[in-house]
């Protein structure tokens, strides 16, 4: 008599990755610092159309004028292209930024996540102020700061930054 063996079963397959699952803090932070080596161009550019329009003939002149211009091209960039759900340094990490649902972020939610994720820069920067530092602290002030921001991801539930969780989005793998 021959037993009969049973069919063996598929290898388990491992739990499918949820789509709103955040990269890792390590992609993350490759993409920000990429994201702001692209920047020196869009600034390059931007502070030399303001010296030409403004006809501005010492760096120091005129800058709260440049400060404020630079602010609104950022925020141009910044909204057009998350409006779109990527920067170009988000496709090359293939990062994505989208609503806390996983829909495509609207020009007014764009906006708002611009405005929040000064939060990278701005409590240094504020601390200066009363602290009249100079430099070469403020630089090493603003790492540290950025430091501490982007390990705060951690205790975030999604592990999302938290800029993202108040302005009601989310980064995602794009793969």
């Amino acid at each position: 008599m021959t037993q009969r063996v049973p069919p063996s079963l598929p290898p388990a397959l491992p739990p499918a990755a949820n789509p709103l699952d955040a990269p890792s803090l390590k992609r993350r932070m490759a993409c920000w610092l990429y994201e702001g080596m692209l920047l020196f161009g869009v600034v390059f550019i931007a502070g030399y159309l303001f010296g030409t329009l403004s006809q501005t003939r010492h760096a120091l002149d005129n800058r709260p004028g440049l400060q404020a211009f630079l602010f609104l091209i950022l925020g141009i960039y910044f909204t057009w292209f998350w409006h779109r759900s990527q920067t170009l340094a988000m496709k090359t990490w293939h990062v994505k930024v989208v609503s806390a649902q996983g829909l495509p972020l609207s020009q007014s939610r764009a906006l708002l996540r611009y405005l929040l994720s000064w939060m990278w820069f701005l409590p240094p920067l504020l601390l200066t102020i009363p602290l009249g530092l100079p430099t070469g602290s403020i630089g090493l002030l603003s790492f540290v700061w950025v430091l501490i921001w982007a390990l705060l991801s951690r205790f975030h539930p999604q592990r999302q930054f938290w800029h993202d969780a108040w302005a009601g989005t989310r980064l995602v793998s794009a793969k």
